[in-house]
C-alpha cells in the first residue's frame, strides 16, 4: 500500500496512473479505430480507464477494482438514482426554460434513423460516462484525495477534466469554464456518496438528455431523434455549436446541481482507498 504520508510515493504512483492510462488509451485507439470516431473513443476511454485502474490497485494497493466505489448495494442503487435525476432535471431545467420562454424551438430533420439508434447511442453514453469517471474520479483521484484532502484535489483535477476537453469542437471560454464546473461537482459528488455511483449516475443523467432534446453536447453532434432544437436567443445563451455547456444558463444550473448534492440524503459508502 502506498503510504499516505510520504508525498513521492504517491506522486510517482499518481504518475504511473497517468502514463498507464496514456499508453492504455493509445493501444485500444489503434484495436478500435475501425468502429468509427464516437463508438471508438468511447470505448477506448472505458476499457483503458479500466485496465489503468486495475493495474495500479494491483501493484500499489492489493486491491479490486470495485474497491474504487463501484460495489453494488442498497446505497449504491441510491446514489446512482440521485445522480440520474439530477443530471436529467439539471439539463430539463436549461433546455426546458428556454423553449417556455421561445428562446429556442424544435424543428425535424433529414436524418435516417433506426429503431435501435436511441439504444445504441444510449449504451455509448452510458460507457463513456463510466469511462470518464473512472479515470478522473479512480484510483489516482482517490489516492490524492485521502493524501492532500478535498480542495487541492477535486479542484485540479476538475481543471484537467474541461482541459482535457478543450479540443472538443467548436470549444468555447464560458464551455470550458462549465466543464470544470461539471469536473468539480462530479468530485464533491464521490466526496458526498464516496462511490462511482452517484458521479456516474449524474454524468449520465446530463449526456443522455441533451441529445434527446436534439443540442449538441460538448461541441458534438448526436442525432438520434429525428429532430433538434433550435435557438432564437444568442450564443451566450444557447453556447453556440458546443451545446448547452456553453452556455450562461448551464452555469446557473451548475450551482443549483451543487445545493442538490448538498441537501439530498446520500448514502455514504466506505472507501477503501481514501477512509483507510
Amino acid at each position: 500500500m502506498v503510504s499516505r504520508s510520504d508525498p513521492w510515493r504517491v506522486g510517482i504512483s499518481v504518475g504511473v496512473y497517468a502514463i498507464l492510462y496514456y499508453t492504455a488509451q493509445t493501444l485500444f485507439f489503434f484495436v478500435l479505430g475501425f468502429a468509427g470516431v464516437l463508438a471508438g473513443v468511447t470505448f477506448t476511454v472505458l476499457l483503458a480507464a479500466v485496465v489503468t485502474n486495475w493495474l495500479t490497485l494491483r501493484i500499489y494497493e492489493n486491491r479490486h477494482i470495485l474497491d474504487l466505489g463501484l460495489r453494488w448495494n442498497r446505497s449504491s442503487t441510491d446514489n446512482l438514482a440521485f445522480g440520474l435525476l439530477g443530471g436529467i432535471a439539471c439539463a430539463c431545467v436549461v433546455l426546458g426554460s428556454a423553449l417556455a420562454v421561445g428562446a429556442a424551438h424544435f424543428t425535424t430533420t433529414s436524418e435516417q434513423l433506426s429503431a435501435g439508434t436511441i439504444p445504441f447511442v444510449l449504451v455509448l453514453l452510458a460507457a463513456g460516462a463510466a469511462g470518464e469517471e473512472l479515470l478522473f474520479r479512480g484510483y489516482g483521484f482517490q489516492i490524492l484525495l485521502a493524501t492532500l484532502g478535498p480542495y487541492s484535489t477535486i479542484l485540479p483535477v476538475g481543471a484537467i477534466f474541461a482541459l482535457l476537453h478543450s479540443g472538443n469542437p467548436n470549444a468555447t471560454v464560458i464551455g470550458i469554464l462549465n466543464t470544470a464546473g461539471f469536473g468539480v461537482v462530479f468530485g464533491y459528488a464521490f466526496l458526498r456518496s464516496r462511490d462511482l455511483w452517484l458521479p456516474i449516475g449524474l454524468h449520465f443523467g446530463w449526456n443522455c438528455t441533451l441529445p434527446l432534446f436534439g443540442v449538441n453536447l460538448s461541441g458534438l453532434r448526436i442525432g438520434i431523434t429525428g429532430h433538434e432544437m433550435v435557438w432564437t436567443a444568442g450564443r451566450l445563451w444557447s453556447g453556440g455549436e458546443y451545446g448547452p455547456e456553453g452556455s450562461v444558463l448551464t452555469s446557473g444550473v451548475l450551482v443549483l446541481l451543487f445545493v442538490y448534492l448538498w441537501k439530498a440524503p446520500l448514502r455514504r459508502q466506505r472507501s477503501p482507498l481514501t477512509d483507510p
